[in-house]
């Protein structure tokens, strides 16, 4: 089936897949946030559209 086995290395190579998804992840949300925001600042700037 499917070899996870990675030996002395696990921690490295786990420890890295969990930093970059956390990366990812605050990259999407800060993303995210920034669209609202602006967003928001445009709405503010044109209240009837």
């Amino acid at each position: 089936m499917l070899d996870l086995d990675m030996g002395d290395y696990g921690f490295y190579v786990w420890g890295s897949y969990a930093v970059s998804a956390l990366v990812l992840g605050g990259l999407a949300v800060r993303v995210w946030v920034q669209a609202r925001a602006a967003r928001r600042a445009l709405e503010a700037r044109e209240p009837g559209a």
